[in-house]
């Protein structure tokens, strides 16, 4: 058996056994506004809830490994005390995935990851329409377990307005966790679909993906494609250039000429291999 002193590895080594091993996490997908109203939008699978009277959630936004820096959602949540928090389902997964990308100061994530921005009743952070459930909460208290990178910083929330989406409810009213069909965390680029098992999305903390916003909207507003195909199509760094796609419908003459529906079904089948550039490119075929 390997037997480790957390004191003798790196702390990047160190993260990587802890999220390995405490796995699937639940995600904690936080909505937050900064001091002048502007939305920002992440996810963190440092979450849990603990307890219910009152009802208490607590996740941690935790101070980056490889430099030290802090995210804006603790920014925000130090600055205004209000957050919502969302679940994550399987259809959402892969526009969460996108919104982890680290933009900018000021970014909206909504727009980036093609999200519905919903006003909250007691809050002023907005809630993700296309999340199941959504929790307004007040911040009770911010604790900082140490000024080091892979520092947690827990955000005690206190729930103050719960929505659940119906279609998540079975006849007596309560959530059926097949229909809710939550994703949680676990090490590396894994996932754990709760009524399925393990998926892989590649972690888009290294890229800048354009965004489902930067998306034509003949594509966006397809009647194929669904919110996870955008999320993945939102998360490249850049669109193949037009030599690249007129090669491919050179050597795929089957794919020119195709009506819109035809053409996001086929691009939707590569997506389902997870080859999104093979996707983009039959978008992009005049």
């Amino acid at each position: 058996m390997l037997s480790i002193d957390p004191n003798k590895i790196s702390t990047s080594k160190l993260h990587g056994y802890l999220l390995g091993a405490v796995a699937p996490r639940p995600i904690a997908f936080a909505s937050t506004i900064d001091e002048d109203g502007n939305a920002n939008l992440s996810p963190f699978s440092f979450f849990n809830v603990f307890g219910s009277n009152p009802p208490i959630m607590i996740f941690s936004p935790a101070r980056r490994v490889r430099d030290n820096t802090i995210k804006h959602t603790l920014e925000n949540a130090l600055a205004t005390k209000e957050v919502v928090i969302n679940m994550v389902n399987y259809s959402i997964v892969q526009q969460m995935s996108l919104s982890s990308t680290e933009y900018p100061k000021g970014v909206n994530e909504f727009e980036k990851a093609g999200f519905t921005m919903l006003k909250s009743d007691q809050i002023k952070p907005f809630r993700v329409a296309e999340s199941p459930v959504q929790f307004e909460c007040k911040v009770n208290d911010v604790i900082f377990t140490g000024d080091k990178g892979g520092s947690g910083n827990l955000i005690v929330c206190e729930v103050v307005k719960i929505h659940i989406s119906e279609d998540v409810l079975d006849e007596n009213g309560a959530i059926d966790q097949y229909k809710i069909d939550l994703v949680a965390r676990a090490g590396g680029s894994y996932y754990s679909r709760a009524r399925d098992g393990f998926f892989e999305i590649p972690k888009p903390i290294s890229t800048l993906g354009i965004g489902v916003d930067a998306i034509p909207l003949e594509i966006r507003n397809s009647t194929v494609l669904t919110g996870n195909n955008l999320g993945m199509l939102g998360n490249v760094e850049e669109l193949p250039n037009k030599k690249n796609v007129d090669n491919f419908a050179k050597e795929h003459p089957h794919f020119m000429g195709l009506e819109t529906t035809k053409k996001h079904t086929f691009a939707q089948e590569f997506l389902e291999k997870n080859d999104v550039e093979s996707a983009w490119k039959v978008l992009l075929i005049k």
